[in-house]
Protein backbone atom coordinates (compact mmCIF):
# COMPACT_ATOMS: atom_id res chain seq x y z
CA UNK A 1 0.00 0.00 0.00
CA UNK A 2 1.15 3.50 -0.89
CA UNK A 3 -0.03 6.83 0.54
CA UNK A 4 0.50 9.82 -1.75
CA UNK A 5 -0.20 13.06 0.06
CA UNK A 6 0.22 16.78 -0.57
CA UNK A 7 -1.48 20.11 0.01
CA UNK A 8 -4.38 21.45 -2.08
CA UNK A 9 -3.51 21.75 -5.77
CA UNK A 10 -0.13 19.99 -5.55
CA UNK A 11 -0.92 17.65 -8.46
CA UNK A 12 -1.58 14.35 -6.67
CA UNK A 13 -4.11 13.00 -9.17
CA UNK A 14 -1.90 13.99 -12.13
CA UNK A 15 1.04 12.12 -10.64
CA UNK A 16 -1.05 9.03 -9.89
CA UNK A 17 -2.38 9.03 -13.46
CA UNK A 18 1.22 9.01 -14.72
CA UNK A 19 2.02 6.06 -12.45
CA UNK A 20 -1.05 4.17 -13.69
CA UNK A 21 0.01 4.74 -17.30
CA UNK A 22 3.35 3.05 -16.56
CA UNK A 23 2.28 0.34 -14.14
CA UNK A 24 3.39 -3.29 -14.63
CA UNK A 25 0.90 -5.09 -16.86
CA UNK A 26 0.60 -8.06 -14.54
CA UNK A 27 -0.45 -5.98 -11.51
CA UNK A 28 -3.96 -5.01 -10.48
CA UNK A 29 -4.18 -1.63 -8.75
CA UNK A 30 -6.92 -0.15 -6.59
CA UNK A 31 -6.86 3.64 -6.19
CA UNK A 32 -8.79 5.34 -3.37
CA UNK A 33 -9.20 9.09 -3.82
CA UNK A 34 -10.34 11.23 -0.90
CA UNK A 35 -11.66 14.72 -1.64
CA UNK A 36 -12.44 17.49 0.81
CA UNK A 37 -15.36 18.58 -1.36
CA UNK A 38 -18.71 16.83 -1.52
CA UNK A 39 -19.26 16.02 -5.20
CA UNK A 40 -16.13 14.02 -6.08
CA UNK A 41 -14.28 15.13 -9.21
CA UNK A 42 -10.77 13.67 -9.06
CA UNK A 43 -12.06 10.15 -9.72
CA UNK A 44 -13.42 11.44 -13.06
CA UNK A 45 -9.81 11.94 -14.18
CA UNK A 46 -9.22 8.19 -14.29
CA UNK A 47 -10.29 5.63 -16.86
CA UNK A 48 -11.11 2.40 -15.09
CA UNK A 49 -10.13 -1.01 -16.43
CA UNK A 50 -10.04 -4.60 -15.22
CA UNK A 51 -6.66 -3.98 -13.64
CA UNK A 52 -7.27 -0.39 -12.43
CA UNK A 53 -10.18 0.14 -10.01
CA UNK A 54 -10.90 3.67 -8.77
CA UNK A 55 -12.94 4.46 -5.65
CA UNK A 56 -13.85 8.01 -4.72
CA UNK A 57 -14.48 9.12 -1.12
CA UNK A 58 -15.70 12.73 -1.26
CA UNK A 59 -17.09 14.74 1.59
CA UNK A 60 -14.34 15.37 4.11
CA UNK A 61 -11.07 14.04 5.46
CA UNK A 62 -10.63 10.27 5.48
CA UNK A 63 -8.57 10.26 8.66
CA UNK A 64 -11.31 11.82 10.78
CA UNK A 65 -14.74 12.55 9.25
CA UNK A 66 -14.70 9.50 6.96
CA UNK A 67 -12.64 7.08 9.06
CA UNK A 68 -15.43 4.51 9.33
CA UNK A 69 -16.33 4.77 5.64
CA UNK A 70 -12.68 4.40 4.64
CA UNK A 71 -12.14 1.31 6.75
CA UNK A 72 -15.29 -0.36 5.43
CA UNK A 73 -14.41 0.61 1.84
CA UNK A 74 -10.88 -0.79 2.12
CA UNK A 75 -12.14 -4.09 3.50
CA UNK A 76 -14.63 -4.34 0.62
CA UNK A 77 -12.10 -3.38 -2.07
CA UNK A 78 -9.44 -5.80 -0.83
CA UNK A 79 -11.92 -8.68 -0.56
CA UNK A 80 -13.60 -7.99 -3.89
CA UNK A 81 -10.64 -7.13 -6.14
CA UNK A 82 -7.59 -8.73 -4.46
CA UNK A 83 -5.26 -5.96 -5.67
CA UNK A 84 -1.49 -6.28 -5.90
CA UNK A 85 -1.11 -2.62 -5.06
CA UNK A 86 -3.35 -0.13 -3.27
CA UNK A 87 -2.79 3.62 -3.66
CA UNK A 88 -4.52 6.06 -1.32
CA UNK A 89 -4.68 9.78 -2.10
CA UNK A 90 -5.85 11.74 0.97
CA UNK A 91 -7.49 15.13 0.62
CA UNK A 92 -5.17 18.08 0.28
CA UNK A 93 -6.28 19.09 3.78
CA UNK A 94 -5.96 15.55 5.11
CA UNK A 95 -3.47 14.77 7.84
CA UNK A 96 -1.61 11.50 7.14
CA UNK A 97 -0.92 10.64 10.80
CA UNK A 98 -4.47 9.51 11.54
CA UNK A 99 -4.65 7.57 8.29
CA UNK A 100 -1.39 5.74 8.95
CA UNK A 101 -2.46 5.04 12.51
CA UNK A 102 -5.58 3.30 11.22
CA UNK A 103 -3.70 1.35 8.54
CA UNK A 104 -1.32 -0.03 11.16
CA UNK A 105 -4.25 -1.34 13.22
CA UNK A 106 -5.33 -4.92 13.65
CA UNK A 107 -7.94 -4.72 10.88
CA UNK A 108 -5.26 -4.54 8.17
CA UNK A 109 -2.22 -6.05 9.88
CA UNK A 110 -2.28 -9.19 7.71
CA UNK A 111 -3.62 -7.58 4.54
CA UNK A 112 -1.52 -4.47 3.88
CA UNK A 113 2.18 -3.78 3.74
CA UNK A 114 2.65 -0.03 4.09
CA UNK A 115 5.32 1.25 1.74
CA UNK A 116 7.00 4.65 1.61
CA UNK A 117 4.75 7.64 2.18
CA UNK A 118 5.19 10.09 -0.68
CA UNK A 119 4.45 13.80 -0.31
CA UNK A 120 4.11 16.27 -3.18
CA UNK A 121 5.36 19.84 -2.86
CA UNK A 122 4.75 22.74 -5.21
CA UNK A 123 7.82 24.97 -4.56
CA UNK A 124 5.71 28.10 -4.98
CA UNK A 125 3.74 27.19 -1.83
CA UNK A 126 6.74 28.10 0.31
CA UNK A 127 6.28 31.75 -0.74
CA UNK A 128 2.80 31.78 0.80
CA UNK A 129 2.81 32.08 4.63
CA UNK A 130 -0.73 30.66 4.76
CA UNK A 131 0.56 27.39 3.35
CA UNK A 132 4.09 27.38 4.74
CA UNK A 133 2.90 27.95 8.30
CA UNK A 134 -0.09 25.58 8.06
CA UNK A 135 0.40 22.67 10.50
CA UNK A 136 -1.02 20.08 8.12
CA UNK A 137 1.19 21.31 5.27
CA UNK A 138 4.27 20.94 7.48
CA UNK A 139 3.26 17.57 8.89
CA UNK A 140 2.54 16.08 5.45
CA UNK A 141 6.17 16.75 4.55
CA UNK A 142 7.58 15.67 7.91
CA UNK A 143 5.86 12.26 7.83
CA UNK A 144 6.86 11.53 4.22
CA UNK A 145 9.70 9.16 3.37
CA UNK A 146 10.18 10.79 -0.04
CA UNK A 147 9.12 14.08 -1.63
CA UNK A 148 8.29 14.82 -5.26
CA UNK A 149 8.55 18.46 -6.31
CA UNK A 150 5.67 19.23 -8.67
CA UNK A 151 4.71 22.27 -10.77
CA UNK A 152 8.43 22.89 -11.31
CA UNK A 153 7.75 24.24 -14.80
CA UNK A 154 5.82 27.09 -13.16
CA UNK A 155 8.34 27.74 -10.38
CA UNK A 156 11.38 29.94 -10.75
CA UNK A 157 14.93 28.63 -10.33
CA UNK A 158 15.11 30.40 -6.97
CA UNK A 159 11.85 28.82 -5.81
CA UNK A 160 13.06 25.33 -6.76
CA UNK A 161 16.36 25.86 -4.95
CA UNK A 162 14.54 27.14 -1.87
CA UNK A 163 12.38 23.99 -1.85
CA UNK A 164 15.44 21.74 -1.97
CA UNK A 165 16.99 23.66 0.95
CA UNK A 166 13.73 23.48 2.93
CA UNK A 167 13.61 19.70 2.56
CA UNK A 168 17.33 19.20 3.23
CA UNK A 169 16.89 20.89 6.61
CA UNK A 170 14.16 18.47 7.72
CA UNK A 171 14.77 15.83 10.34
CA UNK A 172 14.60 12.89 9.94
CA UNK A 173 16.09 13.32 6.47
CA UNK A 174 14.16 12.18 3.41
CA UNK A 175 15.15 8.97 1.65
CA UNK A 176 14.82 10.77 -1.64
CA UNK A 177 13.71 14.05 -3.22
CA UNK A 178 13.13 14.50 -6.94
CA UNK A 179 11.53 16.89 -9.38
CA UNK A 180 8.40 15.46 -10.99
CA UNK A 181 7.35 18.02 -13.60
CA UNK A 182 3.83 17.28 -14.91
CA UNK A 183 3.63 14.41 -12.41
CA UNK A 184 6.35 12.38 -14.11
CA UNK A 185 7.63 10.29 -11.24
CA UNK A 186 9.28 6.93 -12.05
CA UNK A 187 6.97 4.03 -11.25
CA UNK A 188 10.07 2.17 -10.04
CA UNK A 189 9.88 4.22 -6.83
CA UNK A 190 6.69 2.31 -6.04
CA UNK A 191 7.73 -1.09 -7.36
CA UNK A 192 11.20 -1.09 -5.79
CA UNK A 193 10.42 1.08 -2.76
CA UNK A 194 10.96 0.39 0.92
CA UNK A 195 8.53 0.14 3.78
CA UNK A 196 7.43 3.26 5.62
CA UNK A 197 10.35 4.31 7.81
CA UNK A 198 8.81 4.97 11.20
CA UNK A 199 5.86 4.68 13.48
CA UNK A 200 3.48 7.62 13.41
CA UNK A 201 1.97 9.07 16.56
CA UNK A 202 -0.78 11.65 16.08
CA UNK A 203 0.20 13.35 19.34
CA UNK A 204 3.62 14.15 17.90
CA UNK A 205 2.16 16.29 15.12
CA UNK A 206 0.46 19.57 16.07
CA UNK A 207 -1.48 19.68 12.80
CA UNK A 208 -3.29 16.47 13.74
CA UNK A 209 -5.17 18.10 16.62
CA UNK A 210 -8.02 19.52 14.52
CA UNK A 211 -8.43 16.14 12.81
CA UNK A 212 -8.44 14.32 16.14
CA UNK A 213 -11.23 16.57 17.40
CA UNK A 214 -13.25 15.97 14.24
CA UNK A 215 -12.74 12.24 14.47
CA UNK A 216 -13.99 12.21 18.06
CA UNK A 217 -16.94 14.56 17.60
CA UNK A 218 -18.14 14.17 14.00
CA UNK A 219 -21.41 12.26 13.53
CA UNK A 220 -21.03 8.72 12.26
CA UNK A 221 -21.24 8.63 8.47
CA UNK A 222 -22.80 5.51 6.97
CA UNK A 223 -22.11 3.96 3.61
CA UNK A 224 -25.74 4.63 2.66
CA UNK A 225 -24.93 8.34 2.49
CA UNK A 226 -22.60 7.61 -0.42
CA UNK A 227 -25.22 6.06 -2.65
CA UNK A 228 -25.30 7.95 -5.91
CA UNK A 229 -28.20 10.36 -6.54
CA UNK A 230 -28.61 11.25 -10.21
CA UNK A 231 -29.71 14.84 -10.81
CA UNK A 232 -32.74 15.47 -12.99
CA UNK A 233 -32.28 17.42 -16.26
CA UNK A 234 -32.11 21.13 -15.55
CA UNK A 235 -32.13 20.55 -11.77
CA UNK A 236 -28.59 20.37 -10.40
CA UNK A 237 -27.82 19.00 -6.95
CA UNK A 238 -25.88 21.44 -4.79
CA UNK A 239 -23.58 20.29 -1.98
CA UNK A 240 -21.94 22.48 0.67
CA UNK A 241 -19.63 21.78 3.60
CA UNK A 242 -17.20 23.52 5.94
CA UNK A 243 -14.42 22.23 8.21
CA UNK A 244 -10.68 22.53 8.90
CA UNK A 245 -10.80 26.24 8.09
CA UNK A 246 -12.00 25.67 4.52
CA UNK A 247 -15.36 25.39 2.79
CA UNK A 248 -16.54 23.64 -0.36
CA UNK A 249 -19.34 24.45 -2.74
CA UNK A 250 -20.25 22.08 -5.56
CA UNK A 251 -22.89 20.98 -8.05
CA UNK A 252 -23.76 17.93 -10.12
CA UNK A 253 -25.84 18.19 -13.33
CA UNK A 254 -27.59 15.60 -15.45
CA UNK A 255 -25.34 14.41 -18.33
CA UNK A 256 -27.79 15.86 -20.88
CA UNK A 257 -27.33 19.37 -19.47
CA UNK A 258 -24.77 21.09 -21.70
CA UNK A 259 -22.81 24.31 -21.20
CA UNK A 260 -21.26 26.89 -23.48
CA UNK A 261 -17.54 26.33 -22.92
CA UNK A 262 -16.63 29.94 -23.70
CA UNK A 263 -19.26 31.40 -21.38
CA UNK A 264 -18.45 28.96 -18.59
CA UNK A 265 -14.69 29.50 -18.64
CA UNK A 266 -15.18 33.29 -18.64
CA UNK A 267 -17.38 32.95 -15.55
CA UNK A 268 -14.96 30.64 -13.71
CA UNK A 269 -11.94 32.75 -14.59
CA UNK A 270 -13.59 35.76 -12.94
CA UNK A 271 -13.96 34.01 -9.57
CA UNK A 272 -11.46 34.94 -6.81
CA UNK A 273 -7.99 33.57 -7.67
CA UNK A 274 -7.60 32.10 -4.15
CA UNK A 275 -10.27 29.49 -4.89
CA UNK A 276 -9.37 25.94 -5.88
CA UNK A 277 -11.75 25.04 -8.72
CA UNK A 278 -12.26 21.65 -10.33
CA UNK A 279 -14.88 20.49 -12.79
CA UNK A 280 -15.78 17.85 -15.33
CA UNK A 281 -18.38 19.30 -17.66
CA UNK A 282 -20.45 18.50 -20.72
CA UNK A 283 -19.93 21.44 -23.09
CA UNK A 284 -20.62 22.41 -26.68
CA UNK A 285 -16.96 21.46 -27.34
CA UNK A 286 -17.30 18.00 -25.75
CA UNK A 287 -16.62 16.73 -22.24
CA UNK A 288 -13.93 18.83 -20.57
CA UNK A 289 -11.93 18.70 -17.37
CA UNK A 290 -11.38 22.15 -15.81
CA UNK A 291 -8.67 22.42 -13.16
CA UNK A 292 -7.54 25.64 -11.45
CA UNK A 293 -4.95 25.89 -8.69
CA UNK A 294 -3.14 29.02 -7.50
CA UNK A 295 -5.03 31.08 -10.09
CA UNK A 296 -3.81 29.04 -13.10
CA UNK A 297 -6.40 27.06 -15.04
CA UNK A 298 -6.05 24.15 -17.45
CA UNK A 299 -8.64 22.62 -19.74
CA UNK A 300 -8.35 19.08 -21.11
CA UNK A 301 -10.61 16.44 -22.64
CA UNK A 302 -12.34 13.99 -20.32
CA UNK A 303 -13.55 10.41 -20.71
CA UNK A 304 -16.13 10.94 -17.93
CA UNK A 305 -19.76 10.83 -19.10
CA UNK A 306 -21.75 10.08 -15.97
CA UNK A 307 -22.69 13.67 -15.08
CA UNK A 308 -21.28 17.19 -14.99
CA UNK A 309 -19.58 18.27 -11.77
CA UNK A 310 -18.10 21.51 -10.47
CA UNK A 311 -16.50 22.30 -7.12
CA UNK A 312 -15.00 25.35 -5.42
CA UNK A 313 -12.80 25.06 -2.31
CA UNK A 314 -11.32 27.88 -0.27
CA UNK A 315 -11.59 30.02 2.85
CA UNK A 316 -15.30 30.55 3.62
CA UNK A 317 -15.21 34.35 3.02
CA UNK A 318 -13.88 33.79 -0.51
CA UNK A 319 -16.74 31.57 -1.67
CA UNK A 320 -19.48 33.35 -3.69
CA UNK A 321 -23.13 33.41 -2.70
CA UNK A 322 -24.71 30.08 -3.66
CA UNK A 323 -27.90 31.40 -5.25
CA UNK A 324 -26.10 34.06 -7.28
CA UNK A 325 -23.46 31.70 -8.68
CA UNK A 326 -26.00 28.98 -9.39
CA UNK A 327 -28.07 31.45 -11.42
CA UNK A 328 -24.98 32.53 -13.39
CA UNK A 329 -24.08 28.89 -14.05
CA UNK A 330 -27.62 28.21 -15.28
CA UNK A 331 -27.25 31.17 -17.65
CA UNK A 332 -24.20 29.46 -19.18
CA UNK A 333 -26.31 26.58 -20.47
CA UNK A 334 -25.79 25.96 -24.18
CA UNK A 335 -28.59 27.93 -25.85
CA UNK A 336 -28.66 31.39 -27.40
CA UNK A 337 -30.60 33.16 -24.65
CA UNK A 338 -28.44 31.63 -21.90
CA UNK A 339 -25.21 32.69 -23.59
CA UNK A 340 -26.49 36.24 -23.96
CA UNK A 341 -27.25 36.53 -20.24
CA UNK A 342 -24.17 34.77 -18.83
Amino acid sequence: MHVITGFLGSGKSTLIRHLVAHKPRHERWVIVINEFGQVGIDQAMFEEDDDVIVKGLPGGCMCCQLAFVLQASLVNLIHRHRPDRLIVEPSGLGHPAGLLEMLRGEAFADALQLQEVIALLDPRRLDDPRSREHDTFQDQLLIADGVALTMTDLASREQRQAAWRYLENMWPPKRWVLEACHGRMPVSLLIEGHRHAREVEMDAHPGANAHRILRNTAPLVSLDEYRYREPAPGKPICERAESLGHASLGWRWHPDDRFSLDALTVLLDRLPPELRIKGVLHTDAGWKLYNRADGRATLTSSVWRRDSRLELIGPPPQLPLVERLEARLAACRDDASAQDSC
